[in-house]
């Protein structure tokens, strides 16, 4: 009686796991998507590796990616470390002139370290603020607090993303913006990210967040909601269900669905591959909003 080769019994799971990809693949080979990258996937070491080895083979499969990246705690640091308290005002931070130098330096220098390593993984990848060739032009954001330099955006320039996607590189976006008025905001990565789907035509943005998704029960990681319509979601905020932080990550999903994404996702970053579970299986994982 012979004994089976567990490095076969392997190497046919993972050739399974690839032949059941393979339509998801052939679907979105030669379709733009925007990844919001931040949480744990982007602090955690092991994480980062994975999430970058995952977006090189999107990019090897013809899958077009945009990375829109945080940096909020990275920001807060510097903040500190040069003696200035950081201020949240309704989950949002208050942003000052000094506040908005060292995000953008510090945002800058985070943009340019995903490029790199999105290099090293094989995917080509390009560095950008949303003051590169224009691309994004923003105004004061206006709601029930100041803020002070936080922005929103007001007007997307696709023309660059388009033509580095053309020539294969994967642009990495750093959400800050300038205004007519002649100042530099900053603009929160998940709203950056739906503004920039919805320009660019992508059929799905997804949002790498610390969150499983949509729960019905925030104490129970049982009660995911696996997917949603727009509609759906608004009755979610009216009754309670969807609350507190989860409210603006959902109003991106639907912000970018009515500018004409196919589908928007919240996905859970914490999970290794994540995205590929997401794009390539049947169940996915996180919670899908559509139209």
């Amino acid at each position: 009686m012979s004994i089976p080769d567990s490095s076969s019994h392997d190497a046919a799971t993972r050739a399974q796991i690839i032949s059941q990809a393979l339509p998801y693949i052939r679907r979105l080979s030669g379709q733009t998507i925007v990844i919001k990258y931040g949480g744990a996937a982007m602090t955690d070491e092991k994480l980062k590796a994975a999430v970058m080895g995952d977006i090189a083979l999107l990019h090897y499969v013809g899958v077009k990616v945009v990375v829109v990246h945080g940096g909020g705690p990275e920001v807060s640091a510097m903040c500190k470390q040069v003696g200035i308290e950081p201020q949240f005002v309704l989950g949002m931070r208050v942003t000052d002139e000094s506040t908005m130098r060292i995000t953008e330096m510090v945002l800058g220098q985070i943009g340019k370290s995903i490029a790199h390593w999105l290099g090293t993984h094989g995917a080509p990848a390009v560095g950008l603020s949303g003051k590169d060739g224009n691309l994004l032009r923003a105004t004061k954001f206006q709601g029930e607090a100041d803020w002070g330099l936080v922005g929103e955006i007001e007007h997307v320039d696709a023309r660059l993303l388009n033509s580095l996607a053309r020539d294969g590189f994967v642009p990495v976006v750093t959400p800050v913006a300038p205004g007519a008025d002649g100042q530099t905001y900053n603009v929160n990565a998940d709203y950056a990210a739906g503004a920039i789907a919805g320009a660019i035509g992508a059929v799905k943005v997804l949002f790498l967040t610390d969150v499983a998704g949509v729960l019905r029960d925030v104490n129970d990681k049982g009660s995911l909601i696996p997917s949603l319509t727009v509609d759906e979601v608004e009755g979610l905020i009216a009754d309670g269900t969807i609350a507190g932080g989860m409210i603006p990550k959902v109003r991106c999903c639907t912000h970018a669905v009515n500018k004409g994404v196919e589908r928007a996702h919240i996905v859970d970053g914490r999970e290794p591959h994540a995205l590929l579970v997401e794009l390539f299986s049947d169940n996915g994982c996180g919670t899908m909003i559509t139209q």
